[in-house]
């Protein structure tokens, strides 16, 4: 690859030079931090950059799960987290759904509201009587939220519902969907460019020096100039902000072959979340299962292990599709930014750079709020 050195004078002109605004990452946040600052500042330069000829973290790789919080997530968060820090959380990743459906539509998201399941097994006897003890005031808490009644409610048909096995009772979200995260993020770059904001991709950014008047962000093609610089790298954002908490959180994930009569619809979260998976063309898309190497899913290697992998095939055999014929057709992993709290990361790092990160696993629901937030500390 040429380095920034061996550019022309037009390609240095037209997305180099006299840069206002440099976006590093080019998934949700940052596509949604560009767009923000565009509307601030209908003249300036904007440059995307991305390390991969894709977004690289989990953007264009996650599940498609279009939700903000289950049953027994809240539950479990309650028990260790502060409770306004709780609904806090809540209510930014109802905000960023509204929000990411008011950028793009919810036909290009191809949204369908068909509802979320906690699944809830034999062994799970304490968390269902905790979780049904408190549903009313899950109920009362998402109803000041969403202004819906009824968010939550106990669905003891699911096993008969969608041909389940070993699955005492559920707890339903009426209001969670699932989307095309692929049509989702095609349609943020087309946005993106007809904004006239450049996204160049294949650019790893390195370093950053803020110089007060501006910034110099050393990247895998050279230097780079910058009157203001946001990070939107969710995953990959420890090194830039070392002593924050946050790491890096392997998702893996695998779709069958399309199975004839499949009768799953819907997303559903199975062992408080740690496993996840819904319907998507007549296939059955199946993730999770980091809770059983969490040491070694803290990882931004996108490779996948048998251990995890067979773990979700036990899944399909044994819980989910019991009585189906399948194939596996795809594996593949994303990377998401963690720490132990769940509220995202938005804050300047120095006077010219600003730090949009830590999406929780949830980086549809929450990402272009956070993306919105970020641009307000830079516009």
């Amino acid at each position: 690859m040429l380095d920034i050195n061996h550019l022309s004078y037009w390609e240095k002109e037209s997305y180099f030079n006299d840069i206002d605004f440099l976006i590093i990452g080019a998934g949700i946040t940052g596509y949604s931090c560009a767009l923000s600052l565009r509307a601030k500042n209908p003249n300036a330069k904007i440059l995307i950059i991305e390390r991969g000829f894709l977004p690289t973290g989990a953007s264009s790789k996650n599940a498609g799960f279009a939700c903000f919080g289950s049953a027994t997530e809240i539950i479990d968060d309650l028990s260790h987290i502060e409770e306004d820090k709780v609904w806090e959380t809540f209510e930014m990743r109802w905000r960023g759904l509204k929000n990411l459906r008011n950028l793009i539509g919810d036909e290009d998201l191809d949204l369908q509201v068909n509802g979320s399941w906690d699944l809830i097994t034999n062994d799970e006897q304490i968390i269902s009587r905790e979780t049904i003890e408190r549903l009313d005031y899950l109920n009362y808490q998402a109803e000041k939220i969403t202004q819906i009644k009824g968010v939550y409610s106990i669905d003891d048909q699911i096993e008969t519902k969608f041909g389940f096995k070993n699955v005492n009772t559920s707890f339903h979200n009426k209001l969670e969907g699932q989307i095309d995260t692929g049509k989702m993020i095609r349609k943020l770059h087309k946005v993106v460019t007809e904004k006239n904001i450049h996204c160049l991709f294949g650019i790893e950014a390195l370093k950053i020096e803020d110089l007060e008047s501006s910034c110099i962000i050393n990247t895998s093609i050279g230097e780079v100039k910058a009157n203001k610089i946001a990070i939107c790298t969710n995953g990959f954002a420890k090194q830039f902000i070392p002593d924050e908490d946050v790491q890096p959180a392997r998702a893996q994930v695998l779709i069958t072959k399309p199975i004839p009569n499949l009768k799953l619809k819907g997303t559903f979260h199975y062992q408080q979340g740690y496993y996840y998976f819904r319907n998507i063309h007549n296939r059955i898309l199946l993730g999770g299962g980091r809770n059983l190497d969490i040491e070694g899913e803290t990882t931004t290697d996108f490779a996948q292990t048998l251990k995890i992998q067979n773990a979700l095939k036990d899944l399909l055999d044994n819980v989910i599709a019991p009585n189906n014929n399948y194939e596996i057709d795809y594996s593949w992993s994303g990377i998401m930014g963690v720490g132990t709290s769940k509220k995202p990361i938005i804050q300047n790092t120095s006077k010219n750079v600003a730090i949009g990160v830590r999406m929780g696993g949830m980086g549809v629901a929450i990402g272009s709020l956070v993306g919105e937030k970020t641009a307000e500390l830079l516009a």
